[in-house]
């Protein structure tokens, strides 16, 4: 079975592409607290640890719960939340549009990680051109901070592939691109095999591009068919894959899909729109902690 997710379900595309939409359109209170401050109301969190996240009831105890020491909203900034002592915010530049002179501004006051282009390979999301995306690149370079590569949904690895195509011409151009950025579904639910296809499939990015890593959006569903893991099986590969991923020095980060569960994401959420923890959310909770 193919270690990479199948495409995204139209309905969940087209949610998360209005969350960016409207989250971008916000301009942020502030500068997030570093990441290296201790939260005073739960363990020291793993640093390699993040989440996914947009609003909802209790956002910012479940964000301190979690032990995840940054998050992400696929915008650049974070309307809605408000960031918990401890954990820092890394902004996004979605796609073409977002690339303005105020978004460009904005994302310098949050930090020195940008992340770029969610999922240009897709025409449910930030659906870019390779040419498109490079002739953008030196504004992003402007700002000055780290940059992600774009985050594709599949095939960072494949010859001809999209982000294949993009590095290469990138180098030629001299761009700059300071880590991948990666989006991986297992659609196989058997703890020991999907883990192996993760690492697998990261080691195949890292071997090509022998360059730092970061794990944008992870988890085990097969969106085109809306299957699920049960929640037992989705909590047993957050603890195996954790591990496996706090192990790999070449991987920076890792961020799980999604802090918030909805009825469209099956057993991947970690807190319920009301603010409980889900069993896959309590898996979470523990995992990278001594």
């Amino acid at each position: 079975m193919s270690e990479l997710r199948r495409p995204r379900a139209a309905l969940k595309a087209a949610s998360l592409t209005a969350a960016a939409m409207i989250a971008s359109a916000v301009i942020a209170a502030g500068p997030a607290p570093p990441a290296s401050a201790a939260g005073s109301h739960h363990e020291p969190a793993n640093f390699k640890k993040g989440v996914g996240a947009w609003s909802f009831r209790k956002v910012r105890v479940a964000l301190e719960k979690s032990g995840a020491s940054w998050y992400y909203t696929w915008a650049v900034n974070h309307p809605g939340i408000r960031t918990p002592k401890g954990v820092s915010f890394v902004p996004m530049i979605w796609g073409a549009g977002a690339v303005t002179a105020k978004n460009l501004k904005l994302v310098r006051h949050e930090g020195r990680n940008l992340l770029t282009f969610n999922e240009p390979d897709l025409s449910a999301q930030a659906n870019m051109t390779v040419k498109q995306a490079l002739h953008l690149w030196p504004r992003l370079e402007a700002t000055k901070m780290r940059l992600g590569s774009p985050a594709v949904a599949f095939d960072a690895a494949t010859p001809g592939s999209w982000l294949v195509k993009f590095m290469s011409r990138a180098k030629q151009r001299h761009y700059r691109v300071d880590f991948i950025t990666l989006h991986w579904y297992g659609s196989d639910f058997s703890t020991g095999p999907a883990v192996s296809q993760l690492r697998s499939y990261l080691q195949a990015v890292y071997d090509r591009y022998h360059k730092p890593i970061w794990l944008t959006e992870f988890g085990l569903a097969n969106f085109g068919t809306g299957q699920f893991p049960a929640a037992a099986q989705q909590a047993a590969f957050v603890t195996a894959a954790t591990t496996m991923l706090d192990g790999l020095p070449y991987l920076q980060r890792y961020a799980w899909f999604a802090l918030p569960a909805n009825s469209t994401d099956g057993s991947l959420g970690l807190f319920t729109s009301s603010g409980a923890v889900t069993s896959t959310g309590r898996a979470f909770e523990a995992a990278g902690r001594s």
